[in-house]
């Protein structure tokens, strides 16, 4: 087994640990076609090069599997690699502000409501959760409030 053989497996274990630590973490074929590059490379050199190139070779490899390791874990290596925007989008708030829909609504159930389900108010389909009953589909409905992304409704024909 020659030399540049052994450097070369050793490098692309490196490099596939570096890819499974910083990229794909868990357990990967990443990482485990890595352990593999390594664990091959360090046994040709003792094969190929005897025992005390064999301890070179894997002494070289620990200290150097270390200081990776060390790097990789610094923060500042990893704010390199973080998302740095901000998620200021909502789920769709039913248009409240808009005025699509306001406490009064009239409308009917799509789906049932058990307790949530679908409705549609003026026109358009919310998703909606009764207060404390279900409702069958295709039944007169009112909301009542607006929590957020969700409707609150009764329906018409029977008291709360």
């Amino acid at each position: 087994m020659s030399l540049g053989l052994i450097i070369f497996l050793i490098f692309v274990g490196l490099l596939l640990f570096i890819i499974e630590f910083m990229l794909i973490p868990g357990v990967t074929i990443a990482g485990v076609g890595g352990a593999i590059c390594l664990v091959t490379g360090i046994v040709f050199a003792f094969v190929s090069f005897g025992t005390a190139t064999g301890l070179i070779v894997l002494g070289i490899t620990a200290v150097v599997m270390i200081v990776l390791t060390v790097l990789m874990l610094k923060a500042n290596t990893w704010n390199k690699f973080m998302l740095k925007a901000t998620i200021d989008g909502k789920v769709d708030t039913v248009g409240a502000q808009e005025g699509r829909v306001k406490p009064g609504d009239r409308g009917t159930t799509v789906t049932r409501l058990a307790p949530g389900g679908k409705v549609l108010v003026n026109g358009e389909y919310f998703e909606a959760k009764s207060v404390d009953i279900l409702i069958d589909p295709r039944q007169e409905i009112e909301v009542i409030r607006i929590d957020d992304n969700k409707l609150i409704v009764k329906p018409i024909n029977k008291q709360i």
